[in-house]
Order: C-alpha cells, then structure tokens, then sequence
C-alpha cells in the first residue's frame, strides 16, 4: 500500500483546504434534506484581489467557496500591484494555490504619487466593466481601503452587481479612511470583524440586517497555523542562522498619502532607531501608494540593505509571515498588520504616526503618534521590545470564513438592491500613547465650597498629587481673580510633578448648566454666583477645556469613576452635609433634567409643613436631615436645657454643632435621639421615594453625616418601600474628596475619550 505523507510535512494550503473539506463534509452530515439545493442554483461569486495584503484575507474565503462547489461558483479577478515585477509578481502565489484566475488586470499607473493613484483608478474602471459583464457574478467580494477596490465596487455598483465588503467599518488614519466608507456606501453587504465595526456601519445608516459580524477571516488561517513546528527554519531562512526566536524585530512601514512627508520623515527616524537599537530586522518595503519611491530612497541612502542586521525584502509568503511577526520580538511600523494580526500572539507592536489612527488595538499596541528625533521611537523599542502580551482576539476568533459562507447562501437575489437607513449613536475607543506613558494623565479638579475654594491636581487613578486650599473670597471679582491664579500656579507645578494636565473639572453649589459652563444661580453660601460664566474666562486663560457641573453631580461622577459606582448601571448619590444633595447615574450617563435641576434630593418634600427650608419651602429632606437642620435642632436643645446626658456637665464652651447631637443621643439623651430619629426617618422616606421613582440598584450615602444614617435609612427601605426594592443596598462612600474627584472625572473621562 502506498504510504500517505504525514500532515506536517503538508503545505499549509492543503492543510486549509483540507481542514474546508472537513467542515463542508460536516456540514453534508447534518443536512436533514439531501435535496435542499436541488432546485437552487449556484451563487455565482467573484473575488478580485489587489495585493499581497488583502489576499491574506480574501484567499481563506477562496478555499471556502472553493470546497462548496454544489452552492457557489467562483470566479476570481487579479488586478493592482499583484502584477508588477516590483512587488514579487504576488499573483503567482495565487496559482500555486490552485485558483484559476478569470481575468488579469494591468491596472497600475506607475508613479508612486498621488497623479499615478488616480490615474490608476481611472484606468481600472475602462478595463473593469468588460470583465464583469462577461463574468456576469451575483456578487462580488471586495476587500478594505484601497484605491483599487474603490474603482471595483464603483464598477460593480454601477453595473448592478451586489457588493460584500469585507473589513468596513473600521477607522484608521490617511484617505483609506475615506476609499473604505466610501466602499461601504457603495457595498449591500458587509462582513465586519469588530462590534465596534459593526456599531460604526449602523452608524453610517446601513441596513444590520446586511451587516454580519464574522471576524477577520485571516485569523482563521493564522489561529489554525501558527504553531508551526518548523517556525525556527523560517526564521533563519530570512535572518540568518544567527537570529532566534523573540530577538529579531519586523519592520513595515507605508506612505501615507494625505501627509506624504511627514511619513517619510518618521521613516526616516524609525530606521534611525532600528539601527541604533542594534537588533535583527527584517524590513519589507513599503506598498505602492503615493511617497512609497521617497521611502525606499531613504531606506537606500541609510544602506539599511548593505547593513548586516538588516534583511529588505518585497514579499513574503503570509504563512511564514505568520510565523516571523507571531515569534519576533518586537514589530514596528504603521501596518494594519500589526495592530490587527499580531495581537492573536501577544507579539508587542509600536505603531507609528497617523496611518492606523483609530484602529480597535489590544494592550500590545504601544503608539508614537510624532517625533522630532529618533529618541522617542528608541525609547518605545526600549519599553516593547521582548515583552509578551495576552493574545488578543478583538478582530477573530478563527471561524469567520463558515460565517460568510452561510451569509453568501442566505443572499436572497429576488430583494431589491436598494437599501434601508438609520442613524444609531456609538462610542469611540481608546488606546495607549507613548506620550501618556511619559507623562501622567491628569485633571485640575475646583471644588467651589461656601468657606473655601480647594485646587487640585488629580491623576488617572485618582490620587490627589497636590492640594491648594484658600478662603472663598466674597466677592465676584475676588474669587475669579482667585481661582485663575490658584489654576495658574496649580499648572505650573504640574510640569516639575510630571503631571500632563487635560483640562480643568469644577464643582460648585446651585444650579449649572454644563452644556454651557455657567453657574445659573446659587446657594446662598456663596455670593454674587448668579448668571456666572466659568468656562469662558478660565479657558481663555489656561487655554485648557473646561466642564462645570454642581457638587451633587460630581460627587455621584466620583462614584461612577473611582468608587463603590464603578460599572454599576443606574445608582443615586445622596449627600448629606452642610445641606442634601447628590445625583442620579441612569443606564451608565449622569441625568440633568430639562432645566439642569435634576437630582434636587435635598428638597424632595417629605412633609406637607415640616420645618422652613433654605429654598423657602417647607418639609423638604434637607429642613429635616441636612447639618444645618441638626445643628440647629441642638442648638433649641441646648438653649432648653435638655442637650445633655445623665451624669455628665453639657456646658459647653465651643459652638453647637450636629456632632453634639449626635454625642448626646449616643449617651442616652432621648431628646438627641428623637431628632435623629426624625430626621433619619425623613431622609429614609425621601430615597424611598427615589427607589420608587428611577429604581437604581445602588444607593451611596456621602459626606460627614453618611456613616450615622447608613443603618437607619437601610431600616428605612426595609420598612417602607415597596416590595421589589426592599432588598436595595445603602452603602457609605469610601471617597475622601468626592467634590474634587468628581470635578476631575469629568475632565479625565471626556479628555481621554480620544481616538488614535
């Protein structure tokens, strides 16, 4: 008997391919009806690729419509830098996958400069429709942000040819931006790989009933293969006999076109770097966009081909690619392939300058966004280079193409082509910054008290770095002239701590608009603070963002961000202090009400009479539970007589305060407890009520009066509130500064919501 070749020694394109037949013999398996496709005629799909790079991507959807040949008739189309001698003749990889190319397109005006790009599109769209018209393809799959699949969906919408795109709704930086909106405009369908993406093509008004979240289908290639036992053969093949695994670094860079350069300067200073880091490289010359000459001219005149720990090549087979970016000890560049493909390994990526601004990145994804030398690049590889990261499987998890196989052959073609709108909201990502990393993230936090105005500046993680306290000034103009030099002097000294500071968070009594930054009208702690603008002025004169909001909603803002709030949906803050406040978090957002009065707690009434409140009514929460109420309860007592306790001399010399009260009822004093009791009952009843009304699942008590209610009102909440809410947590405040905390949050929540 003839004896099989082992699976290792397969090429891992029969490996792909057999590992196809297998699902799709599987798939046979569990067809309760033999006849379903009888009946039915083939899906006829056309697949036209454009370069090395997105045929990474398209040839794992090739080998699957390929092995379901009884659905799905395939044609595939070759154009772009496939066919120009430069760039490795890469459609000759095609063919030795065994695909039979339709059609090769000359397509690219050689140039390398913006004129070349689009004439090169020009010239794609004449030779394009004659190709499909004689194809004739129910759908045609195309690829990404390039300029040649612009001109291919162009051609294919304007001949009524439905459209997959693949990859769209992502965003990273250059015109690729544009080209791949552009495309997915263009597109009926779409195969995204992210959640993001995927809430991005809502966005852009397209139909999610023709949107499908796959994942990247090279991941199913990459997470299937890349535990190759021969990886070290591959990485000496292309670096030498010398090079090991994890101390070698994958160089790619590519022009970018909208800013052609300044990507060549940062080439410049990337190459700068790599030299002077004195490691293995292998560098593979940048694609075939606009500025791509200049770059490979500075590459020459650095004699990085002559150089001995550099390898320059123009291609290289994607599997072994796999390989030498999964085992490689750091890769640099502005490739999609880095901050895509090399997160599945955990392989440390530094991505440089604009091109992959706003790509969906793991935490192995360190960015330099610009340099003026190369120390910034050398200190990043100084920081990346050897470390090990957790995979990554943001954009794949290895079963995209069966995916997109059952989406083709759920395409009804009786539909109509033409598509449906609508216009959802969605989030931006984040992502690391080698700038953040050098220096500190920070808030200037203002916490606007009827005593004093405090200053400070607050990091990340909420730790006050440095404090400035000052008596609040009682007139306008004082206190203006206070806070902008207080802010002033807080800046400077936020540059010898390190600290970089985002904008500036204040927190003051009465009634805010923050849309606007103005103080509408306040306490009467606080005077001439009516009709008050903070933003401008203090903008103006930090050339800093500034946000305002009261100290109720910075105090329930600490608590979202820094404390028991913390991923906790919808929660109210109660403070109770001087006066009663706080603020309402409903489905993760801070609720301001219409007119910016929401979350008045203090003056939710509990009482038809009841003792006058400072807003002028009566029976509110705050007439009964705040520390002006219980000091002035104390004080009635103490005038009476009554402020002491059995055994004990209450003749005291300092003023009356709610603390006394409390001492008192502590030592017995019924007088002292029956006042608390009512005032514990009064607040208890005024949350019960908001239990009622907005149903949070937390409550925070905050402020000096917080650990003596928290037992009474959680009583409260058992007693009296409805059944569904009874078993609602009260919980103390761990936050020492909620008003600065608070104020910094909003600074440091909307600063770093930024894209890279």
């Amino acid at each position: 008997m003839e004896k099989q070749p082992c699976a290792l020694s397969r090429n891992p394109h029969e490996l792909y391919y057999l590992k196809m037949q297998r699902s799709k013999e599987k798939m046979e398996r569990e067809k309760t009806d033999e006849n379903e496709y009888q009946g039915k005629r083939k899906l006829k799909v056309c697949v036209a690729t454009c370069n090395r790079a997105d045929y990474s991507k398209l040839a794992p959807i090739m080998f699957g419509l390929k092995s379901h040949p009884e659905e799905f008739e395939l044609e595939v189309v070759v154009l772009g830098s496939h066919l120009i001698d430069d760039y490795g003749n890469t459609f000759r990889m095609i063919e030795q996958d065994h695909f039979d190319i339709g059609s090769k397109l000359h397509t690219i005006v050689r140039g390398e400069d913006e004129a070349a790009m689009v004439e090169s599109v020009g010239l794609a769209l004449v030779k394009l429709p004659d190709v499909l018209q004689r194809l004739n393809p129910d759908i045609l799959v195309v690829h990404g942000d390039r300029f040649d699949a612009l001109a291919l969906a162009t051609a294919a919408a304007l001949m009524n040819i439905r459209i997959l795109h693949l990859e769209g709704g992502e965003v990273s930086g250059t015109i690729d931006d544009s080209i791949r909106h552009a495309i997915s405009k263009l597109a009926h369908y779409h195969a995204c790989c992210t959640r993001m993406a995927e809430q991005h093509l809502i966005a852009m008004c397209e139909d999610h009933s023709r949107i499908l979240l796959a994942g990247c289908p090279s991941y199913d290639k990459l997470l299937s293969t890349h535990h190759r036992d021969d990886y070290t053969d591959i990485i000496k093949s292309w670096l030498g006999d010398k090079a090991t695994d994890g101390d070698y670094i994958v160089a790619l860079q590519h022009p970018v076109t909208t800013d052609i350069q300044h990507s060549i300067k940062i080439y410049g200073l990337m190459l700068d770097a790599l030299i002077s880091f004195n490691k293995k490289t292998l560098i593979l010359f940048p694609n075939i966009d606009a500025g791509s000459k200049e770059m490979v001219r500075v590459m020459r005149k650095k004699g990085i081909e002559q150089h001995p720990n550099f390898r320059a090549v123009k291609h290289i087979p994607f599997e072994q690619f796999i390989q030498l970016v999964c085992h490689a000890g750091c890769m640099i560049g502005n490739s999609s392939c880095g901050v895509r493909e090399a997160g599945a390994f955990g392989t440390p990526v530094i991505n440089l300058g604009t091109r992959q601004t706003g790509r969906e990145t793991g935490e192995n994804v360190l960015h330099v966004r610009d340099a003026d030398t190369h120390n910034k690049i050398y200190h990043a590889l100084e920081l990346q280079f050897g470390k090990r990261y957790p995979g990554s499987k943001i954009y794949g998890d290895g079963n995209a193409v069966p995916r997109i196989l059952k989406f083709l052959s759920d395409i009804d073609l009786e539909e109509p082509l033409q598509k449906t709108f609508c216009f959802p909201p969605v989030k931006d990502p984040i992502s690391q910054d080698i700038d953040h990393i050098l220096e500190t993230q920070s808030a200037l936090a203002v916490d606007l008290g009827g005593t004093n105005l405090r200053v400070a500046i607050v990091c990340m993680r909420g730790n006050i770095v440095k404090k400035y306290t000052e008596p609040n000034p009682k007139t306008f103009e004082e206190r203006m002239r206070l806070i902008l030099k207080t802010c002033k002097d807080a800046v400077r000294d936020a540059v010898h701590l390190n600290c970089r500071i985002l904008g500036v968070g204040i927190s003051t009594g009465g009634r805010v608009n923050p849309q606007e930054g103005i103080v509408l009208h306040s306490t009467k702690l606080i005077h001439e603070w009516s009709s008050v603008d903070l933003r401008t002025p203090i903008s103006d004169a930090l050339g800093l963002p500034v946000w305002v909001d009261n100290d109720g909603n910075c105090a329930v803002l600490a608590e979202k961000k820094f404390g028991h709030g913390r991923g906790v949906e919808n929660f109210v803050t109660v403070i109770t202090g001087t006066g009663i406040g706080g603020g309402l978090i409903h489905n993760h957002e801070l609720i301001h009400g219409s007119t910016f009065c929401a979350a008045e707690l203090g003056h939710i009434k509990v009482s038809l009479e009841g003792p006058e409140c400072s807003c002028g009514s009566q029976g509110c929460i705050e007439a009964f539970a705040s520390g002006m109420a219980l000091q002035r309860e104390a004080k009635r007592l103490h005038d009476e007589d009554l402020l002491k306790v059995e055994g004990m001399d209450m003749n005291l010399a300092e003023p009356i305060t709610a603390a006394h009260l409390i001492s008192a009822a502590r030592n017995g004093n019924s007088k002292a407890n029956a006042v608390l009791h009512k005032a514990s009952m009064a607040l208890g009843v005024g949350i019960v009520n908001i239990l009622h009304i907005v149903n949070p699942s937390l409550v925070i008590l905050s402020g000096v009066l917080a650990s003596y209610y928290q037992a009474p009102v959680q009583d409260v909440i058992k007693e009296r509130a409805l059944v569904s809410a009874q078993s609602i947590k009260v919980l103390k405040s761990d936050l020492e500064e909620p008003a600065l905390l608070g104020a910094a949050s909003m600074v440091l929540d909307y600063a770093t919501r930024r894209t890279y």
